[in-house]
């Protein structure tokens, strides 16, 4: 964790999809949880930028916890839709981090939107809705 910025530590959650895309980490901060990842040859395609695909199920994580998890108790959620607007790249040893406005978690419907941030510039957007599991 030597070249991983001071505050992020591995995600509180994962499972084998994660692990696999991993690592991740994450830091808690008054505006949710931010999500992180350095660039490595398994994120990048063939012209050394980082996979949309990545950006993608990184949105996915970065939205998702931050709606389940923004209330006092968390709410079971899964994604019903995802759009990512591609406005940048990220090449290979890049710090990237996901910030994340949790705009509303209701009874049956959730709805997110993130930012890509790598030094400082935002790279790209996306936004999520949720459908709220009933139990």
């Amino acid at each position: 964790m030597s070249n991983t910025p001071e505050g992020f530590e591995p995600i509180f959650r994962s499972s084998p999809y994660l692990e696999l895309l991993g690592p991740i980490y994450n830091k808690k901060t008054e505006n949710g949880l931010v999500i992180g990842l350095r660039a490595e040859d398994k994120h990048c395609n063939a012209r050394g930028l980082v996979h949309g695909g990545v950006f993608s199920s990184l949105a996915d994580i970065a939205l998702g916890y931050n709606a389940a998890f923004s209330g006092d108790t968390p709410v079971p959620i899964v994604t019903a839709s995802l759009t990512i607007d591609y406005a940048g790249s990220a090449k290979l040893g890049d710090w990237i981090i996901i910030e994340t406005d949790v705009q509303k978690v209701g009874r049956k419907m959730a709805f997110a939107n993130c930012y890509f941030i790598v030094n400082t510039k935002r790279i790209a957007r996306a936004s999520g809705v949720f459908t709220v599991i009933s139990t």
